[in-house]
């Protein structure tokens, strides 16, 4: 497998995990601040034990650069974001507006690289946010604001985050994933009540932690070996999948342009991986 192949099965692996978070927030009746702070705990562990057993965290407190702190900054501020959006707003809902994470990916990799994206990664871009207006059109008046807002917010995050590797690819992945949660402890400390969580639902918090911690490191490897563009793309392969799980274990019932705007953002995501003359023969360049 060569360096593109194993970013595309990084990234996918990502956003097929991520494409769960929605689930894990809606199915606990804890508030938004106390799940980002008993997630972060999980998270942050579960990654710190990772890299010690691997004998890597030494390696990665080394490597630890402005990059690798940048990065842990921004990935803590989205996180803020990601998760009250969710409990303000429908999964769906969340899940799509993070179709417009090529767009921006692709406008910050030129605005600061200046790398342009391949013809093929620009038309699909256009399509999945063709996509994503179809959805949030149809949607008018049935989302709070609060939320679509705070998830737009996380999708200039993510995006930002794919931009620093692809700028700095030897910047470490999974140390900033972990102290991006530890950051964060402190505000959810203060700003909640991590302690009145049912002891019930700590149980669904931990696991919700593993499954970050899992998706954070494998977007952040990803990400290094692919274009922003190109990343952004792959990774919203979570948004037709998000809403599945939404309707299967929380009866959240899409409409009707939710479900074809999915299936155009589906598409275009496919097809900037197979497209002549695309995404596959630039990286094969870089």
């Amino acid at each position: 497998m060569n360096t593109r192949q194993a970013g595309v099965a990084l990234v996918v692996i990502s956003a097929f995990v991520f494409s769960t978070a929605g689930i894990f927030t809606k199915m606990v009746t804890a508030q938004a601040w106390d799940i980002i702070f008993w997630r972060g705990v999980a998270a942050s562990a579960f990654t710190l034990l990772y890299l010690a057993l691997r004998g890597e965290l030494i390696r990665e407190v080394r490597a630890f650069g402005h990059p690798a702190l940048l990065v842990t900054i921004i990935m803590a501020a989205g996180t803020a974001a990601f998760i009250p959006a969710f409990k303000l707003s429908h999964v769906a809902n969340v899940a799509l507006i993070y179709g417009a994470s090529p767009l921006i990916a692709a406008a910050l990799a030129w605005a600061f690289l200046r790398e342009v994206p391949s013809r093929t990664v620009s038309i699909a871009s256009l399509i999945a946010f063709g996509g994503v207006a179809l959805i949030v059109f149809g949607s008018l008046g049935g989302v709070a604001l609060r939320g679509d807002l705070l998830a737009l917010f996380m999708t200039l995050m993510m995006a930002g985050t794919m931009v620093v590797y692809r700028a700095f690819p030897h910047t470490t992945a999974a140390l900033p994933a972990a102290l991006s949660s530890v950051v964060l402890l402190p505000f959810a400390w203060t700003f909640g009540d991590p302690l009145s969580v049912d002891v019930g639902e700590m149980p669904m918090l931990i696991l919700f932690g593993l499954v970050f911690a899992v998706a954070s490191v494998t977007l952040s490897e990803g990400a290094r070996r692919l274009p922003p563009s190109e990343t952004a793309l792959l990774s919203i392969l979570e948004m037709p999948l998000a809403p599945v799980l939404a309707l299967v274990l929380l009866s959240e019932v899409p409409t009707a342009q939710a479900i074809v705007g999915g299936l155009v953002i589906l598409g275009s995501v496919l097809w900037s991986q197979t497209g002549r003359g695309g995404a596959g023969k630039r990286q094969n360049q870089i």
